[in-house]
């Protein structure tokens, strides 16, 4: 049994299952999880204590997902073992230890993965984002074409079924994790982050 890799996957699942969201809302006196949409991820934080707490969020959520997949990388140097960690990045994001194995959507963690994995596919996949925020001012929309299309991109640009798989898993739990906002995207209710009405 490889206990080296095990340790490493543990360390990954804790690395990401810190809910800096919900960390940097106690730093300004507010619990993230009871304002706005109640979500622990950089949006929400966003919306409810201002731009700069938002970016710190999201470069830190990121992270979660960059360090352990990058250093698995020499580490253990096969795909599989660090398909493996890619996904726990995600999981500990989205199902963290220190909320009760709730978390956040785990769209910045799993764009930390991707960049980690392939810088080329990491900016194909923000550029969609991007496009499709602009176009639509949905950040959960462009969130879920951007997490869908991923794994295709990763198919096509790496080839490594491996990574493939992880970052399919991946993209699955994200969409998963914005059923509410699919719900009220279909609804006409979800609220816009730009072109408010």
């Amino acid at each position: 049994m490889d206990w080296q890799f095990i340790g490493y996957i543990a360390f990954t699942y804790l690395l990401a299952s810190i809910p800096f969201g919900y960390v940097v809302g106690k730093l300004f006196g507010k619990d993230i999880t009871k304002e706005g949409s109640g979500n622990i991820g950089a949006t929400n934080v966003t919306r409810t204590i201002g731009k700069k707490a938002g970016i710190l969020v999201l470069i830190l959520d990121l992270l979660k997902g960059f360090i352990p997949v990058y250093y698995a990388k020499y580490l253990f140097f096969d795909t599989k073992h660090i398909a493996i960690v890619a996904l726990t990045a995600v999981v500990g994001h989205c199902f963290s230890i220190f909320m009760k194995f709730k978390g956040g959507k785990g769209v910045a963690t799993g764009f930390g993965v991707l960049i980690a994995v392939s810088g080329k596919v990491a900016l194909i996949t923000f550029l969609v984002w991007l496009g499709t925020f602009l176009v639509s001012g949905y950040v959960s929309l462009a969130s879920i074409i951007s997490a869908s299309l991923s794994w295709v991109m990763i198919f096509y640009l790496v080839g490594d079924l491996y990574l493939t798989k992880a970052v399919l898993l991946s993209s699955i739990l994200i969409v998963f994790k914005h059923s509410s906002n699919i719900e009220r995207l279909l609804k006409g209710t979800e609220s816009r982050f730009l072109y408010k009405d």
